[in-house]
């Protein structure tokens, strides 16, 4: 197989590329990875993100709140609000009380 950017020489690097275009710099970046171990999905990250713009009233398990964390993940915001809906009533008088 050609390499995909300069289609001259063999490729015999990630991403279909051959040796020269590969090391040179800004070419790998316009190709992504053709591997099926890359990463796919989300980004992870490190660090302290976010908190979400505003809390869910969504039950922890139903596919509201499932379809909530799904979106903030996208967002690269924090997955969990500390006024999120509790699992049970108990748990918000505890938090108010603790």
């Amino acid at each position: 197989m050609l390499c995909r950017h300069c289609q001259r020489v063999q490729s015999n690097r990630p991403r279909g590329l051959c040796w020269s275009c590969y090391y040179t710099p800004g070419v790998r970046e316009l190709y992504p990875s053709t591997s099926k171990f890359a990463r796919r999905g989300v980004d992870d990250f490190n660090g302290q993100p976010r908190l979400p713009a505003q809390p869910t009233d969504a039950l922890p398990g139903s596919p509201e709140k499932v379809a909530v964390l799904e979106e903030r993940a996208r967002l690269g915001v924090s997955l969990w609000h500390p006024l999120d809906a509790p699992m049970n009533a108990e748990s918000r008088v505890l938090d108010a009380a603790g």
